[in-house]
């Protein structure tokens, strides 16, 4: 169907966190299931370029795109429900904005005019939301507006949409998602801070078109009625959002509440395409009916928070849904573990993945827990900083090089086996300076990694600074070890191996970038199917 390329917004009230970038990918791809190009891009309002150099206790993972964009890890959710690739174009911070807006202004580009938030900063984010839309790419751009109605800096995002409203005029429609609490003591949904919320978005210029409403009880058509009188929206655009065992179950709600059918109507898309969720479908019916379970233990600096490892998680339950079984994963400190209370700690998992990360908190505990997976052959995966952690690990135990080390963690030991990029010794500045992206890996073949990806050229995301030293190589392979993947161009190390043992592979890349509910990521699937045995 050709249409002129729609715009949806997506907006927050009344509390943070209540889920804007699982109700925009499930609206997508819900679209998408109706035959539509879709695509979905964040604005966030904080002044940082991009996330990269945020703690991850800070703002969770910090997702990477093809191009290199290190970005919210909103954009995994986009990836993962839609199986399109994101990129640059699809994250806008603040900062971007306005370090745009200036360099432009020393350039000379404003003629002298006095720069403002009003014109200048506006138009910069609306030159930013229709990049996609000009691509030509898309039918539907749905952009996600970050932080809550109300916070002092979303304003200029809230006022570009509010003059993208008139300009755009039928092809353009806000999406506000809001919360109805429950108060326990009088049996009751409330609906006065949904009402306000609105009502501090109508005060800003904007109308919304349609309300999704989170919340824990069904909400009755007398609460529908009264939210529609009282925010100006009809009756049948006020969309429950009941709160969902796993996040792949929102797409099914949100077609049960309509939510497609009611945008395209007020986008004045007429003619409905028969909707196409069998895939989704079939993930689902695999995920909540597991025929096994395995416990799988994840070991990082940063498990408290969970969101720092956001893609590793969803992809153990893609590759869990391949096969057949739940995947229970087993969130353990790397700080708490010591050489002495290793085997209490790790006993009775039967998979153990070390998770990447920066700095030398917690390093030691990812290396027992690897020496620990490698002699007692428990499947082992190591991702990134895992994957060094792994070559550090054998270079002592079986090498014999007792203060081998990274010089990120050990600028002075003797036996640097992972050290820093040749391209990055000369590199100050920290945001966006990393080795970040898509590169290309060869594997040789007849090794695990071979047969796990089935082909010998392949391309994956990175995000570090340092890496194996090749000086090291001879000593490495001497010993067994094998290093299956290598980048062609640079000659770097990609893949450890350890084909003594039934499942140990460690990555410098971040597999779990591109793992997706239509393609779960080969190295998961085989990792889970191992860990089964």
């Amino acid at each position: 169907m050709s249409i002129n390329t729609k715009y949806i917004f997506v907006t927050g009230g009344v509390t943070s966190s209540l889920g804007k970038g699982i109700i925009a990918a499930s609206l997508a791809k819900l679209l998408q299931a109706r035959g539509f190009t879709v695509t979905i891009q964040k604005l966030d309002p904080y002044i940082n370029i991009d996330p990269g150099t945020l703690n991850p206790y800070e703002h969770g993972e910090c997702y990477v795109t093809d191009d290199g964009a290190e970005t919210d890890l909103d954009l995994g959710h986009y990836e993962r429900f839609l199986n399109v690739r994101t990129s640059q174009a699809n994250n806008v911070t603040t900062g971007r904005i306005y370090q745009s807006v200036i360099e432009k202004e020393r350039k000379g580009e404003f003629l002298g005019k006095t720069v403002q938030v009003i014109p200048h900063i506006t138009d910069e984010i609306k030159n930013r939301i229709k990049i996609l839309g000009k691509t030509g790419q898309y039918q539907f751009v749905i952009t996600e507006i970050g932080g809550t109605v109300g916070d002092i800096e979303s304003l200029p995002y809230i006022e570009a949409v509010r003059q993208l409203k008139w300009e755009l005029e039928h092809d353009c429609v806000v999406l506000h998602l809001t919360l109805l609490p429950y108060l326990a003591t009088s049996g009751e949904l409330k609906t006065k801070p949904t009402q306000h919320s609105v009502k501090m978005l109508l005060e800003y210029g904007v109308q919304p078109d349609v309300l999704v409403c989170r919340s824990e009880h069904p909400i009755g058509k007398d609460i529908r009625k009264k939210i529609a009188l009282f925010c100006n929206v009809s009756q049948d655009a006020v969309i429950e959002a009941l709160d969902a065992p796993t996040i792949y179950e929102v797409p099914l709600l949100m077609e049960q509440e309509k939510l497609d059918e009611i945008i395209l109507k007020k986008l004045h898309v007429n003619g409905l395409p028969d909707m196409h969720l069998e895939k989704w479908k079939n993930f689902l019916n695999k995920f909540h009916n597991p025929q096994k379970e395995v416990t799988i233990g994840l070991i990082g600096k940063y498990v408290e928070l969970k969101e720092s490892y956001k893609s590793i998680a969803e992809a153990f339950i893609h590759a869990g849904a391949v096969n057949d079984c739940k995947v229970r994963v087993e969130w353990i400190h790397s700080e708490s573990l010591t050489e002495d209370n290793i085997e209490k700690k790790l006993k009775g998992l039967q998979g153990i993945l070390v998770a990447p990360g920066f700095g030398n908190r917690g390093i030691e505990g990812k290396v027992a827990a690897i020496k620990y997976a490698r002699e007692k052959n428990v499947p082992f995966l190591g991702i990134c900083l895992g994957m060094q952690c792994a070559v550090i690990e054998f270079a002592r135990n079986v090498l014999g090089l007792k203060d081998a080390h990274s010089r990120e963690m050990n600028p002075a030991t003797n036996s640097p086996v992972i050290d820093l990029l040749e391209a990055q010794k000369n590199i100050s500045h920290m945001g966006g300076t990393m080795r970040l992206g898509s590169y290309p890996c060869k594997l040789e073949e007849g090794t695990l990694a071979y047969n796990i990806y089935g082909r010998q050229d392949i391309n994956e995301r990175h995000r570090h600074r340092y890496e194996f030293n090749n000086e090291y190589t001879k000593l490495f392979k001497d010993a067994g070890m094998v290093l299956s993947g290598l980048n062609p161009d640079a000659g770097l190390v990609e893949i450890i191996e350890l084909p003594t043992n039934r499942f140990f592979i460690g990555v410098q890349f971040h597999p779990e970038y591109k793992s997706t509910v239509e393609n779960p990521h080969p190295l998961f699937v085989s990792f889970v199917k191992a860990a089964l045995g």
